[in-house]
């Protein structure tokens, strides 16, 4: 089960971060985008290369320190089929050193086409009796609104395959409470969703009392996550928000069990593009600036753990 492996690979590692993968060419190194551009001018094509190479140091600097990696998909999207194709290699790369891959697609939509989504993304695309890959990832971001016949179809390739969802309950986002904090019979509408995503994920529990059905809360909405982790006391959080949104060590403390366990907490653009927080980093050592941010990291959610009482160590 992915949240058996997601467990493991965080005490194995002492880590529990992902690092998300969202590139923003204006922000990747020019030795980096320069030669590409030189290469195929500047085009979707040189775009996604100069991305690839990017992703690849990132992940060459922090797979032995990381459980897992989140590649956004908007951020290759934008470049067209080339950017899909180098979104799709860099999950495969992370895959091939020994990280688990968040797919954070955040799709959702009526049956059928929640079915697609699920066979592009966790499951296999049926092509005249061949079943065929078409994306890779170990888990995926799912959008919930559209209600329960959005989320089924995701939960039998989970079953099938291995593999795991984080289903969208209370974003970081500054305007998240315009919708999710609207009271509806006397309960938050992300109360309501939490309770489908507890029914869901008690089904599916591992051999560590966790579900591979887990849940999207915000590092920036501390209070709401104290409510939310008695709520899904079996769901594994994928909590954004930590770093460049603001979120800190200890906003995110409620995320997690008494156990230390429940919670892995991303970061993306505070560790990809750390060298440009600090003079002492050139463009080359992107890769190192990234490690260090990320060790910073993991060593400041185990202290507050730690500090806390929640040590899964």
């Amino acid at each position: 089960m992915f949240v058996n492996k997601l467990i493991e690979f965080i005490k194995e590692k002492n880590s529990p971060i992902v690092v998300g993968l969202d590139p923003r060419i204006e922000l990747i190194p020019n030795v980096v985008k320069d030669k590409y551009f030189k290469k195929y001018g500047k085009t979707f094509k040189g775009a996604a290369e100069a991305i690839l190479e990017f992703n690849k140091e990132i992940i060459d600097s922090v797979y032995d320190i990381i459980p897992a990696v989140k590649p956004q998909i908007a951020f290759y999207e934008q470049y067209g089929i080339e950017g899909l194709k180098v979104y799709n290699e860099t999950c495969k790369y992370a895959s091939v050193k020994g990280l688990l891959v968040i797919g954070d697609i955040k799709r959702g939509d009526i049956g059928s086409t929640s079915k697609a989504y699920s066979n592009a993304h966790i499951g296999k695309t049926e092509v005249e009796g061949e079943s065929l890959e078409a994306f890779y990832s170990d888990s995926i971001t799912v959008n919930p609104y559209l209600g329960d016949d959005c989320l089924k179809e995701f939960v039998g390739d989970i079953e099938q395959y291995e593999k795991g969802m984080f289903i969208l309950v209370k974003t970081s986002n500054p305007t998240s409470s315009q919708l999710q904090d609207l009271v509806v019979e006397g309960r938050k509408i992300y109360e309501k969703v939490a309770g489908i995503v507890n029914e869901w994920s008690s089904k599916y529990i591992g051999k560590y009392n966790y579900s591979s059905i887990g849940a999207v809360v915000g590092a920036t909405y501390p209070e709401e996550a104290k409510n939310l982790r008695n709520l899904m006391p079996s769901s594994y959080f994928l909590v954004p928000g930590y770093g460049a949104q603001g979120g800190t060590a200890e906003d995110v403390i409620h995320n997690f069990n008494e156990d230390g366990l429940g919670a892995i907490v991303n970061s993306s653009r505070g560790i990809i593009f750390a060298y440009k927080k600090e003079k002492k980093w050139s463009e080359e050592d992107y890769g190192k600036a990234a490690r260090e941010a990320a060790i910073n990291m993991r060593d400041d959610i185990n202290k507050t753990l730690e500090s806390h009482g929640k040590k899964y160590w």
